[in-house]
This record gives C-alpha cells, structure tokens and sequence, in this order.
C-alpha cells in the first residue's frame, strides 16, 4: 500500500500516471492491431469489427460501475486506515464481477445479431460484426474481474503489476492476431472469429497472472472466500458510487450507437473511417486520461484522511498537466494526422474520411481532457451523480440535433463531427460547474469535522469589594 495522503501531489500524479497509461495504451493497440490484420479482409470486415467494438462502451459500463466503486471506497478505507473495509469492498465486488461477467455471456449470445443489424450498413458487414462479437464476448466477461483486481491496486497507490500484466496479455494477442485472423504458420485463417478469439485468450491470461499476483504477493486486500457472500449493505455502497459513472460508459455507448446510425447511409468506408479515426483518438488520449485517473486514488484517500486542500490541489494540478498534454497531441494531429493514421486501410476513400474526423475532432481534445479529470474528482469525491448529469447533457445536446440533421438536404460528414466539439464543449463547462459546487458541499464539510470545538470561555469571578 502506498500513502498519498502526505507528500507532493504532482510527484504522486505524475508517478502514478505512467504505468496506467502503458496498461491503457497496451490495451489499445490491441483493438488497432485486431483493425489492422482485419483490414485486409476488406472494408466490411474492418466496419464490422469497429462497430462490433463499440458494444465495448456497453460493458465499459457495467466494468466501470465496479472499478469507480472499488476505487472510490478502497481509496477513502485506506485514507482512514481502515484496512478490514478495504477488505470487505475489495472481495464483495469480486462477487459483482462474477455475476457481471456471466450476465455479458448471456447477453451477448443473444443479442449480438440484433445489435448489427440495427447499426450496421450492410449484410456483409453485420456477419462480420457479429461473428467478432461472438468470440470477443469471453474477453469482455472475464475483464471483470481483471478490472475490480486492479482498481483495488490503484485505490492503495500501486499501479505496475496492474501495467505488466496488462502489457504482456497485449503481446500475446499482437503475438496470435496474425496466426489466428490470417493463419500465419497454420495455415487456417479464421477471419474476423480470430480476432475475437485471440483477445480472449490473451484476457484469460492475464487474468490468471493477476491472481497469481494477489495470492502471492498483495497483502493490503486479498481474497477472502469468508466475504463472498453478498451482503446487501456493501453492495449497495458500490453500487451507489458505481452505477453514475457505469451511467457515463453507457451514454459514450449511446453517442456511438447514433453517430453510426447517421454515417450508415454513406456506406461501409465511412463507419470504417471514422472507426479507424475513433481508435487513434482514444489512443492519443490515454496520456491525459492516465493522468485524470491517477488523480482519482489521491483525492479519494486524501478525502477519507479529511485533507481537503489536497483534494483541491490534485485537481487543480491534474487539470493544467491534462491540458498541456491534450495541447501537445492537438497540435500533431492537426499538422502531421498521417503519423497517426498511416497503415491501418488501403481505401482512399476511408482514410480521406479517418483524416478528416481526426482533424475535426482534435480541436476538442483540451474540453474532453478537462472532462477527464472532473470524472476522476467525483469518483474521488465518493459522488459520482453528477458525472452522469454532464455526460446525459452531451447525449442530449449531440444524438437529436445529429438525428435530426441526418434527414436535412445537404447533409454532409462533417456536421456530426462539428456537432460533436459543441457538445463536447459544453459538457466540460457544466462538470466544471458542478465540481465547484461539489468542492464547496463536501469541502465545506471536512473543514468543519477538522474544526476544534470552542473552548468554553472561563468565568471570572467578580471582585469583591470590601466594605467601607
């Protein structure tokens, strides 16, 4: 375990935030490198495989509810040095992880059919997105459990083993994407089922490698077949935290859902180039999204210890790192976007549309990044309502002017794109307003548990005269 409730703040964030990036970022070029063996099955293949993808967002979302709630609580136990409550947290979302892990499994054999078809543009396309879904489906249902493992070490300040056992589960997919989608060495190339099929195989193993680290070497939380009983109380408290910011993952869901719907009607180049466009963005904002999240751990121990001020001071300096990190990569995307999107497709026609979706959208990178670390506050902060507040706005302010555009004369691809930087804009606006008025509800508080009682004033005996 590591304290973060003393020291310098910026040394924590800035110690923390690698490695999450290298884990995030390992993740990430997993999905880039499932897009770029797939893309030489064709434009169908690489649309099919991309929407496929953003049922991720989906189960982001249920994953979400259990990493903010087991970071959230671990994080606030271990500011109070309340070590069996870490414990307890830790081990009864390892039961939700279970539960979630097979609910994904079952909805997704059923539904995923019905989930191509309903956003996808062509046949081709849909066989292709749901057989990806198909095999994919094992890896989302057992990063449930890698997810609640690792939220409960970054809630106690450690990152790294989180990072490599992340970064080798990603050399093994790299290591069988090829055989498996293309059958290098084999012979047998499964397509689009290969892809799917070596993330899950490379998700099982990294599993194990967590576990085989917590039984071996965590001593802070652990596994404790004496807590796996639900207990009503607990879990509501994860969930309680938990489900605003599951509630933020489901509206990113939405979001994509509508903004493949609107660009099926200009065909499987342009949901392949704005879904080759969409993977390089969320990969050149892992560094600021590392940072916000580093920044949530610290606020939230800081928060069970009562320092308020450095609950204040971790946004304030996580704000200003993200920002400058989201300037710089604006900046590359806006002058050189062929160094981030060169090689992934041979059609001019995606690509043109991947260039212009990354120029476009890139202008918003600053307000996303500062949505970023108000996220991570309210996670910190043990309230995460308002979180889902901001990210409805945005669903709102985006999906039914986009929609309704769509059926306009003259509607062309880059209206979604510049829909998107108002609506971005404005969600970073209201999370920041909302985050003051968080900071000066909860703030305002411990500074009064901190506060002394007034001594009682001593009462002094009047003199007594003597008499005349």
């Amino acid at each position: 375990m590591k304290d973060l409730t003393n020291g310098s703040v910026a040394k924590h964030i800035l110690g923390m935030a690698p490695p999450i990036m290298v884990g995030m970022v390992t993740i990430m070029l997993c999905q880039l490198v499932d897009l770029y063996f797939v893309s030489g099955l064709g434009d169908a293949a690489v649309a099919g495989v991309a929407a496929a993808g953003n049922a991720g967002f989906l189960i982001n979302a249920l994953m979400q509810v259990l990493g903010v709630g087991a970071v959230s609580l671990i994080a606030h136990a271990v500011g109070r040095k309340d070590r069996p409550d870490a414990n307890l947290i830790f081990n009864q979302a390892i039961v939700l992880s279970v539960l979630f892990g097979l609910l994904t499994l079952v909805a997704g054999a059923a539904l995923s059919p019905a989930y191509m078809h309903a956003i996808a543009a062509d046949e081709a396309t849909i066989e292709a997105g749901t057989t990806y879904l198909l095999w994919f489906m094992p890896a989302l249902a057992l990063q449930f459990a890698s997810q609640v493992m690792g939220s409960a070490l970054r809630a106690t300040g450690i990152v790294r083993p989180t990072m490599l056992v992340q970064a080798l589960a990603v050399a093994i997919n790299i290591a069988l994407a090829p055989v498996l989608i293309a059958g290098l060495g084999t012979g047998h190339a499964l397509g689009v089922a290969g892809a799917g099929l070596a993330s899950s195989i490379a998700v099982l193993i990294g599993v194990v490698m967590l576990l085989a680290h917590f039984r071996k070497v965590e001593r802070y939380v652990a596994f404790n077949p004496a807590q796996w009983r639900p207990q009503a109380q607990h879990l509501r408290r994860i969930l309680n935290v938990g489900l605003p910011a599951g509630g933020e993952f489901a509206m990113m869901f939405i979001l994509m859902a509508v903004v493949y719907f609107v660009l099926r009607d200009f065909g499987a180049a342009a949901q392949a180039g704005f879904g080759i466009g969409q993977r390089v963005l969320g990969l050149i904002q892992m560094p600021a999204l590392a940072v916000a999240l580093a920044a949530g751990p610290i606020a939230g121990q800081n928060m069970g210890a009562g320092k308020g001020e450095r609950v204040r001071e971790t946004f304030v300096k996580a704000a200003l790192i993200t920002s400058v990190v989201m300037i710089g990569f604006m900046c590359l995307a806006q002058l050189k976007p062929q160094l981030l999107l060169s090689g992934f497709s041979n059609d001019r026609e995606t690509m043109e549309i991947a260039f212009l979706f990354l120029r476009i959208i890139s202008l918003n990178m600053v307000a996303q990044g500062v949505i970023f670390t108000c996220s991570s506050m309210f996670q910190g902060l043990g309230n995460t309502k308002p979180v889902l507040w901001s990210s409805a706005t945005r669903v709102l302010t985006y999906s039914l002017p986009a929609i309704w555009l769509s059926t306009r004369p003259g509607f062309r691809i880059e209206h979604v794109w510049y829909l998107s930087i108002a609506a971005t804009t404005l969600q970073a606006a209201l999370s920041l307003w909302l985050l003051r008025r968080e900071f000066r509800k909860r703030l305002a508080t411990l500074r009064h548990e901190k506060s002394p009682e007034p001594a009682a004033p001593k009462r002094v005996a009047s003199p007594v005269r003597a008499p005349a």
